[in-house]
């Protein structure tokens, strides 16, 4: 089947295109909030930073990550229906990174607001570790879209 067969016909790229930079606005608010919370670890509880931080990452959860990740996952499943993705190996593969990238983001709305309430779960070290998850999820996602290994 061609790309320009399905139901989105001559929309296809533009829909492919607006996919990518929708998926770009969101891992780089998956990057973003994560490198927040290191930042706010530091500070004391409580505190008008502390307040200053919480604010911040409210707005990178409002007003970046969740439009973002609805976006992604709108026109993500639109061009899977498109392209009849569902039938594809490689599919299944980033659906289950994008569905656990979405899932991380949920844990990284918890989190903030236990950051929020004063608590500080986890060590900076481990936040640190935590940013790059977004990262090796992007990294494999491209390779399955575009290698498509199976």
């Amino acid at each position: 089947m061609s790309e320009m067969a399905g139901f989105l016909g001559l929309a296809y790229l533009w829909v492919k295109a607006a996919h990518v930079t929708f998926v770009l606005f969101w891992i780089a608010g998956l990057f973003l909030l994560p490198r927040f919370y290191v930042y706010h670890h530091e500070t004391a509880p409580g505190s008008a930073e502390d307040r200053a931080w919480t604010a911040r990452e409210d707005r990178v959860r409002r007003i970046i990550l969740m439009p973002a990740m609805l976006v992604v996952w709108v026109l993500g499943l639109m061009l899977a229906l498109h392209i009849d993705a569902f039938a594809m190996g490689w599919f299944h593969g980033k659906l289950a990174l994008v569905i656990a990238l979405s899932a991380y983001q949920g844990w990284l709305s918890v989190y903030g607001k236990r950051l929020a309430a004063g608590k500080r779960p986890l060590e900076n070290k481990t936040l640190r570790l935590i940013n790059e998850l977004p990262g090796i999820a992007a990294a494999l996602i491209v390779v399955l879209v575009i290698v498509k290994p199976f």
